[in-house]
Protein backbone atom coordinates (compact mmCIF):
# COMPACT_ATOMS: atom_id res chain seq x y z
CA UNK A 1 0.00 0.00 0.00
CA UNK A 2 0.86 3.28 -0.84
CA UNK A 3 2.18 5.21 2.59
CA UNK A 4 1.03 8.44 1.65
CA UNK A 5 -2.62 6.60 2.44
CA UNK A 6 -0.96 6.22 6.01
CA UNK A 7 -1.29 8.56 8.84
CA UNK A 8 1.12 8.77 12.00
CA UNK A 9 0.01 10.40 14.77
CA UNK A 10 2.72 11.25 17.07
CA UNK A 11 2.50 13.12 20.36
CA UNK A 12 5.51 15.48 21.84
CA UNK A 13 6.44 16.04 18.68
CA UNK A 14 8.00 19.69 18.85
CA UNK A 15 11.09 18.21 20.00
CA UNK A 16 14.07 15.57 20.90
CA UNK A 17 12.63 11.65 19.96
CA UNK A 18 8.87 13.21 19.02
CA UNK A 19 10.39 15.64 16.55
CA UNK A 20 12.72 12.91 15.67
CA UNK A 21 10.28 10.18 14.42
CA UNK A 22 7.82 13.04 11.99
CA UNK A 23 11.15 13.46 10.30
CA UNK A 24 11.55 10.16 9.71
CA UNK A 25 8.19 9.11 8.88
CA UNK A 26 7.54 12.77 7.05
CA UNK A 27 10.51 10.90 4.78
CA UNK A 28 8.99 7.60 4.58
CA UNK A 29 5.82 9.66 3.01
CA UNK A 30 3.40 8.79 5.74
CA UNK A 31 0.65 12.22 6.59
CA UNK A 32 1.12 13.20 10.24
CA UNK A 33 -0.86 14.52 12.88
CA UNK A 34 1.38 15.78 15.16
CA UNK A 35 0.68 16.55 18.67
CA UNK A 36 1.98 18.84 21.96
CA UNK A 37 1.48 21.60 23.99
CA UNK A 38 3.51 24.17 21.92
CA UNK A 39 1.77 24.85 19.18
CA UNK A 40 3.81 27.48 17.45
CA UNK A 41 7.11 24.94 17.49
CA UNK A 42 4.28 22.03 15.84
CA UNK A 43 3.33 24.76 12.88
CA UNK A 44 7.25 25.22 12.23
CA UNK A 45 7.88 21.63 11.82
CA UNK A 46 4.77 20.40 10.35
CA UNK A 47 5.44 23.40 7.71
CA UNK A 48 9.10 22.44 7.05
CA UNK A 49 7.89 18.86 6.40
CA UNK A 50 5.26 19.60 4.32
CA UNK A 51 7.90 21.52 2.32
CA UNK A 52 10.66 18.72 2.33
CA UNK A 53 8.16 15.87 1.30
CA UNK A 54 5.17 17.34 0.08
CA UNK A 55 3.47 14.84 2.97
CA UNK A 56 -0.28 16.37 4.54
CA UNK A 57 0.95 17.69 8.03
CA UNK A 58 -2.09 18.59 10.71
CA UNK A 59 -0.85 20.08 14.16
CA UNK A 60 -3.15 19.59 17.27
CA UNK A 61 -2.21 21.80 20.56
CA UNK A 62 -2.76 19.16 23.35
CA UNK A 63 -1.65 18.47 26.52
CA UNK A 64 -1.72 15.52 27.84
CA UNK A 65 -1.72 15.95 31.69
CA UNK A 66 -5.07 16.62 31.22
CA UNK A 67 -7.51 13.80 31.42
CA UNK A 68 -9.58 14.97 28.36
CA UNK A 69 -6.67 15.25 25.96
CA UNK A 70 -7.05 11.82 24.51
CA UNK A 71 -10.67 11.94 23.43
CA UNK A 72 -10.09 15.84 21.75
CA UNK A 73 -7.17 14.35 19.59
CA UNK A 74 -9.29 11.35 18.30
CA UNK A 75 -12.12 13.81 18.06
CA UNK A 76 -10.47 16.19 16.06
CA UNK A 77 -8.83 13.67 13.77
CA UNK A 78 -11.91 12.14 13.24
CA UNK A 79 -13.55 15.62 11.43
CA UNK A 80 -10.26 16.49 9.86
CA UNK A 81 -11.10 12.70 8.01
CA UNK A 82 -7.91 11.50 9.34
CA UNK A 83 -7.40 7.53 9.77
CA UNK A 84 -4.50 6.91 12.21
CA UNK A 85 -2.22 3.93 10.82
CA UNK A 86 0.81 4.63 13.42
CA UNK A 87 0.99 5.98 16.92
CA UNK A 88 4.08 6.86 18.46
CA UNK A 89 3.41 7.34 22.22
CA UNK A 90 6.00 9.64 22.65
CA UNK A 91 5.30 12.49 25.21
CA UNK A 92 6.99 11.98 28.86
CA UNK A 93 8.76 13.26 31.76
CA UNK A 94 10.38 12.76 35.39
CA UNK A 95 9.57 13.81 38.31
CA UNK A 96 12.32 16.31 40.09
CA UNK A 97 11.71 15.81 43.38
CA UNK A 98 11.22 13.36 46.20
CA UNK A 99 8.00 11.27 46.25
CA UNK A 100 6.48 12.42 49.75
CA UNK A 101 7.55 16.46 48.67
CA UNK A 102 6.12 16.39 45.81
CA UNK A 103 2.52 17.68 45.66
CA UNK A 104 -0.34 14.81 44.66
CA UNK A 105 -1.26 16.43 41.53
CA UNK A 106 2.36 16.91 39.94
CA UNK A 107 2.44 13.50 40.53
CA UNK A 108 -1.05 11.88 39.30
CA UNK A 109 -0.21 14.24 36.19
CA UNK A 110 2.99 12.36 35.15
CA UNK A 111 0.78 9.37 35.42
CA UNK A 112 -1.76 10.33 33.84
CA UNK A 113 0.81 11.97 31.16
CA UNK A 114 2.84 8.36 30.40
CA UNK A 115 0.34 5.30 32.02
CA UNK A 116 -2.89 6.52 31.45
CA UNK A 117 -3.03 8.65 28.21
CA UNK A 118 -0.47 6.24 26.44
CA UNK A 119 -2.75 3.72 27.19
CA UNK A 120 -5.91 5.39 25.95
CA UNK A 121 -4.34 6.41 22.97
CA UNK A 122 -3.48 2.49 21.85
CA UNK A 123 -7.04 1.61 23.02
CA UNK A 124 -8.50 4.58 20.79
CA UNK A 125 -6.54 3.95 17.42
CA UNK A 126 -7.11 -0.02 17.41
CA UNK A 127 -10.63 -0.15 16.22
CA UNK A 128 -9.71 1.33 12.73
CA UNK A 129 -6.15 -0.50 12.72
CA UNK A 130 -8.16 -3.67 13.35
CA UNK A 131 -11.19 -3.27 10.44
CA UNK A 132 -8.18 -2.23 8.20
CA UNK A 133 -6.06 -5.14 9.67
CA UNK A 134 -2.85 -2.81 10.03
CA UNK A 135 -1.14 -0.96 12.31
CA UNK A 136 2.25 0.33 14.04
CA UNK A 137 2.20 1.54 17.27
CA UNK A 138 5.28 2.82 19.00
CA UNK A 139 5.23 3.10 22.97
CA UNK A 140 8.55 5.21 24.15
CA UNK A 141 10.11 3.16 27.85
CA UNK A 142 13.24 3.40 28.53
CA UNK A 143 16.16 1.54 29.48
CA UNK A 144 15.25 2.27 33.00
CA UNK A 145 13.05 -0.40 32.58
CA UNK A 146 15.78 -2.56 32.79
CA UNK A 147 16.91 -1.29 36.06
CA UNK A 148 16.75 -2.09 39.22
CA UNK A 149 14.14 0.61 41.21
CA UNK A 150 14.89 4.62 41.84
CA UNK A 151 14.60 6.20 45.17
CA UNK A 152 11.91 8.48 45.04
CA UNK A 153 10.88 8.19 40.90
CA UNK A 154 7.84 6.80 39.27
CA UNK A 155 9.63 7.07 35.87
CA UNK A 156 11.45 3.75 36.61
CA UNK A 157 7.86 2.08 37.27
CA UNK A 158 6.22 3.60 34.64
CA UNK A 159 8.57 2.90 32.29
CA UNK A 160 8.35 -0.82 33.45
CA UNK A 161 4.39 -0.70 32.91
CA UNK A 162 4.90 0.65 29.46
CA UNK A 163 7.32 -2.38 28.57
CA UNK A 164 5.10 -4.98 29.69
CA UNK A 165 1.77 -3.76 28.50
CA UNK A 166 3.80 -2.52 24.81
CA UNK A 167 4.82 -6.81 24.86
CA UNK A 168 1.07 -7.55 25.93
CA UNK A 169 -0.82 -5.77 23.69
CA UNK A 170 1.81 -7.11 20.52
CA UNK A 171 0.82 -10.64 21.51
CA UNK A 172 -2.50 -9.94 21.36
CA UNK A 173 -2.55 -8.02 17.94
CA UNK A 174 -0.01 -9.36 16.04
CA UNK A 175 -2.20 -11.91 14.53
CA UNK A 176 -4.43 -8.95 13.50
CA UNK A 177 -1.75 -7.02 11.59
CA UNK A 178 -0.91 -4.93 13.72
CA UNK A 179 2.72 -4.44 15.52
CA UNK A 180 3.66 -3.16 19.08
CA UNK A 181 7.36 -2.09 20.13
CA UNK A 182 8.44 -0.96 23.21
CA UNK A 183 11.00 1.41 22.41
CA UNK A 184 13.84 1.75 25.39
CA UNK A 185 16.72 4.56 24.83
CA UNK A 186 18.77 5.04 27.18
CA UNK A 187 20.75 8.61 27.18
CA UNK A 188 19.65 10.78 24.21
CA UNK A 189 20.17 14.02 22.81
CA UNK A 190 17.55 15.99 23.25
CA UNK A 191 15.80 18.91 25.12
CA UNK A 192 14.77 16.65 27.94
CA UNK A 193 17.79 16.97 30.19
CA UNK A 194 17.05 20.62 30.35
CA UNK A 195 13.71 20.44 30.21
CA UNK A 196 13.74 18.35 33.62
CA UNK A 197 16.52 20.37 35.04
CA UNK A 198 19.20 17.73 34.87
CA UNK A 199 21.84 18.96 32.31
CA UNK A 200 24.39 19.81 34.33
CA UNK A 201 24.26 15.70 35.52
CA UNK A 202 23.91 14.47 32.28
CA UNK A 203 26.89 16.20 30.61
CA UNK A 204 29.18 14.53 32.90
CA UNK A 205 28.16 10.93 31.61
CA UNK A 206 30.95 10.00 28.74
CA UNK A 207 30.30 10.36 25.29
CA UNK A 208 29.87 6.68 24.57
CA UNK A 209 26.70 6.58 26.39
CA UNK A 210 24.86 8.98 24.36
CA UNK A 211 22.95 8.52 21.51
CA UNK A 212 21.19 11.00 19.23
CA UNK A 213 17.39 11.13 18.88
CA UNK A 214 17.66 10.50 14.70
CA UNK A 215 19.59 7.00 15.48
CA UNK A 216 17.11 6.27 17.73
CA UNK A 217 14.01 6.48 16.14
CA UNK A 218 15.45 4.52 12.94
CA UNK A 219 16.20 1.56 15.09
CA UNK A 220 12.57 1.81 16.73
CA UNK A 221 11.12 2.01 13.28
CA UNK A 222 12.60 -0.93 12.00
CA UNK A 223 11.72 -3.13 14.97
CA UNK A 224 8.42 -2.42 14.79
CA UNK A 225 8.25 -2.74 11.13
CA UNK A 226 9.74 -6.08 11.62
CA UNK A 227 7.62 -6.96 14.39
CA UNK A 228 10.02 -6.78 17.03
CA UNK A 229 8.07 -6.12 20.46
CA UNK A 230 10.69 -4.60 22.47
CA UNK A 231 13.95 -2.67 20.23
CA UNK A 232 16.78 -1.12 23.11
CA UNK A 233 19.03 0.64 20.47
CA UNK A 234 22.36 1.24 20.65
CA UNK A 235 25.43 -1.59 21.59
CA UNK A 236 26.02 -0.16 24.78
CA UNK A 237 22.69 -0.30 25.90
CA UNK A 238 21.73 -3.78 24.46
CA UNK A 239 24.75 -4.96 26.87
CA UNK A 240 23.42 -2.96 29.62
CA UNK A 241 20.06 -4.05 29.78
CA UNK A 242 21.21 -7.50 28.97
CA UNK A 243 22.81 -7.62 32.10
CA UNK A 244 20.40 -6.04 34.26
CA UNK A 245 17.79 -8.49 33.38
CA UNK A 246 17.84 -11.97 34.91
CA UNK A 247 16.18 -13.45 31.36
CA UNK A 248 16.79 -12.18 28.15
CA UNK A 249 13.75 -10.23 26.79
CA UNK A 250 13.19 -12.21 23.93
CA UNK A 251 12.80 -15.15 26.56
CA UNK A 252 10.42 -13.39 28.71
CA UNK A 253 8.29 -12.44 25.83
CA UNK A 254 8.32 -16.40 24.88
CA UNK A 255 7.62 -17.47 27.67
CA UNK A 256 4.30 -15.01 28.56
CA UNK A 257 3.12 -15.55 25.17
CA UNK A 258 3.34 -19.81 25.33
CA UNK A 259 1.55 -19.24 28.72
CA UNK A 260 -0.87 -16.20 27.84
CA UNK A 261 -4.10 -17.35 29.41
CA UNK A 262 -6.33 -16.00 26.81
CA UNK A 263 -4.46 -17.39 23.96
CA UNK A 264 -6.64 -20.75 22.04
CA UNK A 265 -4.88 -23.68 21.98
Amino acid sequence: MNTTQRTALVTGASAGIGAAFARHLASEGYALLLVARRIDRLKELADALTAQYGVRCDVFAADLNDPAAPAEIMAFAQKQGIAIDVLVNNAGLSGKTAFADTPWPKLAAEIQLMVTALTELCHRVLPGMQERGWGRIVNLSSLAAFSPPGASLLYTGIKSYVLGMSQSLDMELKPQGIHVTALCPGFTRSEFHDTMGTRDSADKLPDMLWQEADDVVREGWKAVMKGKPVCVPGTVNKILAGSMRPLPVGLQYHLGNRLNPFKEG
